[in-house]
């Protein structure tokens, strides 16, 4: 199928056999895994999964794409739900006794909120592999005090597991991105890296904390917490978010 590309969608179609190759192997999935691919376009990686599990989830927005891929694939193979993933819900579809293993070239414009999306519904899904913008990889494993940390790697890794696997660059797209990619390796932590008595509470204080970047914690934390208590946790209220760790974090979120 050669399919018009929606700029809305934001929609990169990967060709690279060698990258859809490298992609699966680090997957790789079992016959028994409950496999979801997000945004599976044209299908390409679709071919790659389903040459390795016999039954395949898929989650497509564009009306188009989600027919073309019912036309080629039988229905007892490949399930597409017609659907917008920042809406889904990923959890009607794990067995009974197992979770989801999830995967996917995401469209980079939503790549941020569809991670935070599933955060919510992690407790299902047992691994994650994703292609994204490579600065959002960045972010996502980067360590604190450093230029890319920030609430997106706090909350990623207090849940998560991060690992960068390779990069991939535009000429393997079509239309080729004006960024390099990507590929991820997400996994929920067996054992917590913190404690965190409230996660709604902890969420807002690094949502907060990093409400203006170039602020100080007296000043973006005022309204939550006084500059005497921060210095009673042993955290410098003139210190800014980016140079906490996540135990950081959660001391003070577990103080308020």
């Amino acid at each position: 199928m050669r399919h018009q590309p929606r700029k809305r969608f934001g929609q990169h179609f990967l060709r690279d056999r060698g990258v859809i190759d490298r992609i699966v192997s680090a997957l790789a999935p079992q016959p028994g895994d409950t496999v979801v691919e997000i945004g599976p376009g044209e299908g390409a990686l679709t071919r790659a999964l389903l040459e390795r599990v016999p039954v395949l989830q898929a989650v497509e927005l564009d009306r188009d794409l989600a027919a073309y891929l019912r036309q080629s694939y039988a229905p007892e193979r490949l399930i597409v739900h017609q659907a917008d993933a920042l809406d889904f819900d990923f959890c009607q579809l794990a067995p009974p006794d197992g979770r989801l293993r999830v995967v996917g070239n995401l469209p980079y414009n939503i790549s941020t909120p569809l991670l935070f999306h599933l955060l919510t519904q992690i407790g299902c899904i047992a691994d994650m592999l994703f292609m994204l913008q490579k600065e959002v990889v960045d972010r996502l494993a980067a360590a604190p005090d450093t230029p890319d940390y920030g609430r997106l790697s706090v909350m990623i890794q207090w849940q998560l597991q991060v690992e960068s696997l390779f990069d991939v660059g535009p000429e393997s797209f079509d239309p080729p991105p004006q960024v390099d990619s990507s590929v991820v390796y997400l996994r929920p932590h067996s054992t917590p890296p913190v404690t965190v008595t409230s996660p709604e509470t902890f969420a807002r204080v690094v949502k907060t904390a990093f409400a203006s970047r170039r602020k100080t914690l007296r000043n973006n934390l005022r309204d939550l917490i006084s500059a005497e208590a921060l210095n009673a946790l042993g955290i410098d209220p003139m210190r800014r978010a980016e140079t906490l760790t996540l135990e950081e974090f959660a001391r003070l979120a577990n103080a308020l």
